[in-house]
This record gives structure tokens, C-alpha cells and sequence, in this order.
């Protein structure tokens, strides 16, 4: 229904942020959401995703329009439903999960809070050769990905530094906890955002 939305960028949660448009505010819940933190009273895109069921009608939004193809596609899956969806799209790269399916490597998969075997199985069936799309080498030429879900970590570390600026800290007291916060090991932005916040008021 809606392929994008484009506004001022309001507010940013934990979960969702809220973008103006005409002096409406769109809640619209995306993955990672703290990386539109610096973004604050700036116009932002977001490429969104209605999703409508007779008890719920949620607005889901993301950075990237591959992102919103990744999650439609694993609404898709049996099984798997929009809190799953979104928690992949989160952890992972589109490049990264579509050499997953067409390797078959449940082992990655796995790794994703709330898929198991079965469900690992499930998506390969469901999505193999429909993602190819995404991978950025040959198919005779695939990378090995790691059974690890390991996001640069460097990058995460970044942009959950940008973040508790943005809420105030400053960048001394930041350094004071740069080694514990670098060595958190995580999949996300959030977390380490939250992680970073512990340290902070200790």
C-alpha cells in the first residue's frame, strides 16, 4: 500500500520511530531503529510495508529497499511472521542471508533467535532461487559464510557511539568506556546502545 514514505523525522524509540508528514506522525517499526538517531528533525526516506491482519495493522519501515524485499519475502515462509522477519532483517545483510539459502547452510540460519532446524529447512525450500538476485558474486565463486552472525563490529560500535551523543554524553565519557564497549559482543546497533547506557551509569 504504501512503497515509501518520506517526511521529518521525529522521534526514535527502541522499537519504531515516527516520522511527520502534514503534521501527522507515522509510527513505523523498523529494524535497528537507532540508526536514524542522527537523523532527528531531518527528512528522512523509509521504505515501508503494511502489514494488515483482521487484529493487527502495523506499519514496518527500513533503510533500504532490499531490506523491505528481504522481510516481504520472509513473510512469505511458513512459520515465520513479522517479529521473526524483522529480527533477521536486523542481524543480517541481504547479500549475506541469500548465500545462506543457496548454499543451505542451516548452520547460519540457526543462528537467528527463533528459527530452528525445521524453520531453517523451511526458508531454504521456500526462498532458494528466489533471492539470487541479492548475491554480489557468480554462483560457482561463493564466499563460506561464517556460521556466526558477526555484522562488522567495528561499524555496530560506530553508530552506537553516534547514537549516545545524540543523547548527550559526551565524546570523554564515551572514551572512558570504548574497551568494555568494544569488546560487547553483538548483532546490533540496540544493543549495544543499551549495553553502552549500562556502562554509562554504572
Amino acid at each position: 500500500m504504501y512503497s515509501y514514505i518520506e517526511g521529518e523525522l521525529k522521534s526514535v524509540t527502541e522499537d519504531y520511530i515516527v516520522i511527520d508528514i502534514s503534521g501527522i506522525g507515522y509510527e513505523i517499526w523498523c529494524p535497528n531503529p537507532l540508526r536514524f538517531q542522527t537523523k532527528i528533525e531531518e527528512i528522512v526516506k523509509v521504505y515501508t510495508y503494511f502489514y494488515v491482519r483482521e487484529d493487527t495493522q502495523m506499519l514496518y519501515g527500513f533503510k533500504l529497499s532490499e531490506e523491505k524485499d528481504l522481510f516481504k519475502k520472509l513473510l512469505n515462509v511458513s512459520g515465520i511472521g513479522p517479529k521473526n522477519a524483522l529480527s533477521i532483517v536486523s542481524q543480517t545483510s541481504v547479500q549475506d542471508f541469500a548465500k545462506a539459502i543457496e548454499q543451505e547452510n542451516d548452520a547460519y540460519l540457526t543462528k537467528f533467535p527463533g528459527v530452528g532446524k525445521k524453520t531453517a529447512r523451511q526458508m531454504i525450500l521456500d526462498l532458494k532461487g528466489k533471492v539470487d538476485e541479492w548475491m554480489q558474486v557468480k554462483s560457482d565463486d561463493l564466499l563460506t559464510i561464517e556460521t556466526e552472525i558477526t555484522p562488522s563490529n567495528h561499524h555496530l560500535y560506530d553508530e552506537a557511539v553516534e547514537a549516545l551523543l545524540t543523547l548527550g554524553y559526551t565524546k570523554r565519557e564515551l572514551d572512558k568506556i570504548a574497551p568494555q564497549l568494544k569488546a560487547h559482543q553483538s548483532n546490533s546497533t540496540d544493543d549495544l546502545v543499551k549495553h553502552g547506557l549500562q556502562l554509562l551509569m554504572r
